[in-house]
């Protein structure tokens, strides 16, 4: 996969998250927690990708992925919990979770390769 095309696919997935954020149910107590957790998380993967691909060393590269699957994770424990308590329908998230765990592979494949490569 090329830069420009993973850098396309994080940016998809943030699109996907900011559709999320705008059906969740405005008269929901939570919902707007929900809303600005789910929204920075999620949207965060494509800006630090971004920031990986232009990293200053190595270590910076590592860093920055490393954030991403940081970011990634909190990411599907939100969508869990959304869906786990009706804000969401699960079968609509899950191809977004899924999304996140196959990001999730690729960035730490990334990390993995560059931890190796001296």
């Amino acid at each position: 996969m090329t830069k420009e095309e993973l850098e396309n696919r994080t940016a998809m997935f943030a699109a996907r998250i900011v559709k999320v954020c705008e059906s969740l149910p405005t008269n929901r107590i939570g919902a707007a927690h929900f809303a600005d957790q789910l929204f920075r998380a999620g949207t965060s993967v494509a800006a630090n990708y971004a920031e990986a691909a232009e990293a200053e060393s190595r270590k910076d590269f590592i860093h920055k992925l490393k954030i991403a699957m940081k970011e990634l994770s909190e990411t599907r424990t939100w969508l869990k919990v959304m869906a786990f308590s009706g804000y969401v329908d699960t079968a609509s998230v899950s191809p977004i979770v899924n999304e996140s765990i196959e990001l999730t592979r690729i960035f730490a494949a990334s990390v993995k390769t560059a931890r190796l490569s001296n």
